[in-house]
């Protein structure tokens, strides 16, 4: 005779075995640049709350040997991963992919980039898919680390987000309505086109530009010029009086600054003082809840905040001023990986 429901004992004696919990889906991420290339194995974390990097491995680029090399190593590179880690080429979640652009990203293909010479509208997303029958998204790395930033650092629960390079140059990464947006043909967020000032430093082949003024190139040529005015002003250049010109640099420049050096201070306030400009246009363009700066920002943020500041609460509509956060990235040196990952975790997702 079989129990019926609400019997006692029936739960005793006819024990469902339990579930086993699912396995989280693997990821594979590869994060392009023209010094050097880094494959990622990842996964989801429990729960979905994040991404966990199992194993890193990288080597370089070597564009003199032409594409075919890299893309050769990257995906040799990936299916070792796979191998090692006892994972067979069908069995993952989803791949990301990093690459500087210019890119096209709803055909998968990359369209010679500066720093990738030879890499000429090559269909890196088809060639990855069929390599490891997996899902495949590529972005570049701007919009990539803009997703990272997002969805695991300093930007997570936003809707409404703006990520800041400032590195060796000044892209940006668009998060919104809670999607990331790369516009009609992949150039939205190409902030550091934007001109500033009529004169000023050379950023993205514009004088003046937001680039010119906020990366390390950027302040480099700032420190150039700066140094010479005070010498030419008769003042002592402090700290960077006796650097060759190969060794002024943004990071000499931030040490300096860490030390005390007057100069140095001054180029960082320029910089920080035309970082607020720009986002205060942004600010009242976009209305985002957040905008998030990595690298040199991160980095410099005691000597660039202030200045940075000062010209929002100037310059920016007061109501979107309020509702904005400005924070540095929060995932640091790794962001390259995460952010690969993070591309990874959308392609699991599904079609974008």
């Amino acid at each position: 005779m079989v129990g019926k429901p609400g019997d006692p004992g029936i739960g005793s004696r006819c024990k469902m075995p339990p579930k086993r919990k699912p396995i989280p889906p693997k990821l594979l991420g590869f994060d392009i640049g023209g010094t050097k290339c880094a494959v990622l194995l990842g996964e989801i974390a429990s729960g979905g709350k994040g991404v966990r990097i199992l194993e890193r491995r990288s080597f370089p680029t070597e564009t003199r040997l032409g594409p075919k090399h890299a893309q050769g190593l990257l995906f040799e590179t990936g299916e070792r991963l796979l191998a090692d880690h006892g994972l067979a080429r069908g069995g993952l979640g989803g791949i990301g992919i990093s690459c500087g652009g210019p890119l096209d990203s709803r055909r998968g293909l990359i369209l010679s980039p500066p720093n990738l010479p030879g890499w000429d509208r090559v269909p890196i997303v088809a060639l990855a898919a069929k390599r490891f029958r997996a899902p495949v998204r590529l972005e570049n790395d701007a919009n990539a680390c803009a997703v990272a930033e997002w969805k695991y650092g300093a930007g997570r629960g936003c809707r409404n987000l703006v990520f800041f390079t400032f590195g060796t140059g000044l892209g940006a990464g668009l998060i919104l309505d809670g999607r990331l947006y790369s516009g009609t043909n992949d150039l939205a967020g190409e902030a550091g086109h934007l001109r500033l000032a009529d004169r000023g430093p050379v950023g993205f082949g514009k004088a003046g530009s937001f680039e010119g003024f906020c990366s390390g190139g950027g302040i480099a040529q700032l420190a150039a010029t700066r140094r010479k005015e005070w010498r030419k002003a008769g003042r002592k250049a402090g700290l960077l009086d006796a650097l060759p010109p190969s060794a002024l640099t943004a990071k000499a420049v931030a040490e300096a600054a860490g030390k005390g050096d007057p100069l140095s201070r001054s180029i960082l306030e320029e910089s920080g003082t035309m970082l607020g400009k720009g986002l205060s246009l942004v600010i009242d363009l976009l209305n985002p809840e957040r905008i998030v700066i990595g690298s040199i920002y991160a980095r410099c943020e005691r000597f660039l905040r202030p200045p940075a500041m000062a010209v929002i609460r100037r310059e920016a509509i007061p109501r979107a001023r309020e509702v904005c956060r400005l924070v540095p990235a929060a995932l640091g040196e790794q962001i390259g990986d995460y952010a690969a990952l993070s591309l990874a975790a959308l392609a699991a997702e599904g079609p974008r």
